[in-house]
């Protein structure tokens, strides 16, 4: 073990965790293997090889002598910040454990790739009764899982703070309500002012994959993703994965038009895999060696995507090699470019959503889950309070399942609950871009002009991803930037962006 950790039970604990952290090797391995490159009929095998493969960790996780010793070490004084960081997840983690009966582990679990295949060919269909009964069954297991786990104020409240820890329905409903009156305003303004462009010509353009490919290949290269170390593959819903340090995998969607959403699904999952790649290699094989939280995790994502990758600056560093690469799309000029992957319009799917509009689509999602896992709605409800939603925050009402309740996976994975954690993100991305700013004394479009995004590179792995989860999300923040979410900076960030163009570069 290496010199992170010092104190003889802790050392103990992690030889232990050792079979846990190979178990969920092996299980990260499935999952991406059942999203990419398992045969479709393999389904249900791989459903029950995942349930037996997750009880078996558990078994380890409950093992008698290892909550003992986990027990024990919590009550040591003197131990270093990694090591308390260490026994913070696994108290965590077992509590959580302890609470849920093994058999709603189980079949939860089972359920998980059978119900991903359903939704792949509900939403390819657009048949939302294909979903509805794998829904239904992962809703009431969810709903288990809530009141097992217990909660003060609401059943949603578990969930949440499953996926970011301190988070709390209340806490969540106060930060979307800021965010309605907020933003509401800030749409209309913008769509009065007229700057940004609601369409643009590219949107409805077709381009070649294979010159796609090599678009989103040189942009990962340029944000330095390192071949040797991560892969990109193809999924029907984008996503990351992380099996260990030197091994975590992105995937794209191509969709055959509208190119923006190919470029823009690579920089936001590279962001994902920045995180887990720069975490400090000394943390390998202990519970403290991956993002905190999903709030923190989709900040990066959402950093990468929109603070950096739609900036100015990007785009002109981007811009000739785009011209070059994809035969069917010539901007005329590097601010062409910039409009088009800033266009700003009310917009049916989430994960195409423009940066002032995303977080209504969250808001959407946040409400339908709330009532969901308190009883108050029936999944067969879905379909319509989706639309309605739509139209009251968006003023769109979706003319198909699959681009309305059909479009995300998340539900066919039972991750309920993590929605919400797209818009801590997107808030703390801009949270981010000032706090560089300040302390690099530039712009992130002067930085990412200058090619110099090692600068950013460095500076999230010395404040947020080398610490892994050694800190609570709340700690980490106050570390890394002195004050923890705080949504006027985000606000501000719209403001300053979307009420004029950025001047400095027109001349």
């Amino acid at each position: 073990m290496n010199s992170y950790f010092q104190n003889q039970l802790v050392k103990e604990i992690l030889n232990k965790y050792r079979v846990i952290w190979g178990l969920r090797h092996a299980l990260s391995l499935m999952e991406w293997d059942m999203e990419t490159y398992m045969p479709r009929e393999g389904v249900n095998e791989r459903g029950v090889a995942i349930a037996e493969l997750s009880l078996l960790a558990r078994k380890y996780l409950l093992d008698e002598k290892f909550v003992e010793l986990v027990d024990k070490a919590s009550q040591i004084d003197g131990l270093n910040e990694y090591e308390k960081g260490v026994i913070r997840v696994l108290k965590r983690e077992i509590e959580w454990n302890k609470k849920i009966p093994e058999n709603v582990i189980y079949e939860l679990a089972k359920i998980r790739p059978a119900s991903h295949e359903a939704w792949v060919e509900a939403k390819k269909k657009d048949n939302f009764e294909i979903f509805k009964p794998y829904l239904e069954k992962i809703v009431e297991l969810i709903r288990k899982i809530s009141e097992s786990v217990g909660y003060e104020e609401h059943p949603y409240d578990p969930l949440l703070d499953h996926y970011e820890e301190g988070l709390t329905t209340r806490k969540a409903e106060a930060l979307f309500d800021l965010l309605k009156g907020r933003l509401r305003m800030l749409i209309d303004k913008i769509a009065n002012n007229g700057v940004y462009p609601s369409h643009h010509r590219f949107e409805d353009m077709q381009y070649d994959e294979a010159e796609a490919r090599q678009l989103v290949t040189h942009i990962l290269n340029l944000l330095n993703y390192p071949s040797g170390r991560g892969r990109v593959d193809i999924a029907p819903h984008p996503f990351t994965i992380e099996l260990s340090r030197k091994d975590v995998r992105i995937t794209v969607r191509y969709e055959g038009k509208d190119i923006k959403k190919a470029m823009y699904s690579a920089i936001h999952e590279f962001g994902h895999a920045l995180y887990e790649l720069q975490v400090d290699e000394n943390l390998e094989y202990t519970p403290i060696a991956g993002g905190v939280s999903l709030g923190i995790h989709e900040s990066q994502s959402r950093f990468w995507e929109n603070i950096v990758g739609r900036s100015y600056g990007f785009i002109k560093l981007i811009y000739s090699d785009f011209t070059r690469i994809i035969s069917a799309l010539k901007p005329e000029s590097p601010m062409d470019l910039y409009l088009y992957v800033n266009t700003v319009k009310p917009n049916l799917i989430r994960v195409d959503a423009d940066e002032v509009t995303y977080n209504a689509h969250v808001i959407v999602r946040f409400e339908l889950e709330k009532m969901l896992v308190n009883n108050e709605i029936r999944v067969d409800d879905l379909p319509e309070l989706w639309s309605e939603l739509y139209e009251k925050y968006l003023g769109i009402r979706p003319s198909t399942y699959s681009e309305g309740v059909l479009q995300d996976i998340h539900w066919s994975g039972g991750m309920i609950g993590y929605f919400p954690t797209y818009s801590v993100g997107t808030l703390l991305s801009a949270q981010i871009k000032y706090a560089i700013e300040k302390e690099l004394g530039k712009t992130i479009d002067e930085i990412a002009l200058d090619n110099n995004l090692g600068l950013i590179r460095e500076w999230l792995r010395e404040k947020i991803h080398n610490w892994g989860s050694t800190y609570p999300p709340s700690v980490l923040l106050q570390k890394a930037m002195g004050e923890e979410l705080n949504p006027e900076y985000f606000v501000k960030y719209i403001e300053s962006k979307y009420l004029k163009l950025p001047e400095q570069f027109l001349q």
